[in-house]
């Protein structure tokens, strides 16, 4: 996705040097593959300082940024343990997303992400948008 969307700014007449590119990856493969691919297109980003579970290690604590683009993954199952991250700001106003599910966890993380007027696009199962109970609630 960000090699498409340089890819994009530069057939546009924009100039891939104004854009800043941050992540996170959990398995430490696809970090290394990540910014080797990356860096072999001159592109500058911002992996973290290693891979990581962005639930429980954000790479990128203070950030806020204008867009973001996710593809997170779809239904991961016991992506928390029951009493853990229940009390974590990102979840600041809203329901603790439930631990069978992290769909709206991915939502909430990237909402808590977002500059003052920033938009967010990802990805995300279709049955994202008709689950019930505590998805319902937060949706």
């Amino acid at each position: 996705m960000f090699v498409q969307s340089i890819k994009f700014v530069e057939a546009h007449s924009g100039n891939k040097k104004n854009v800043s590119v941050y992540g996170q990856e959990y398995t430490n493969t696809t970090y290394k593959l990540a910014k080797m691919n990356l860096a072999i297109r001159g592109i500058s980003a911002n992996l973290g300082e290693m891979a990581a579970n962005t639930f429980t290690n954000d790479q990128h604590k203070d950030l806020k940024a204008d867009y973001i683009m996710a593809n997170p993954p779809f239904n991961q199952k016991e992506w928390r343990a029951m009493n853990e991250l229940t009390d974590d700001p990102r979840w600041g106003g809203y329901e603790v997303p439930p631990t069978s599910n992290a769909n709206y966890g991915w939502i909430l993380h990237m909402v808590s992400k977002l500059s003052q007027n920033g938009v967010a696009g990802f990805l995300l199962a279709n049955g994202a948008l008709s689950d019930d109970g505590t998805e319902l609630k937060i949706r």
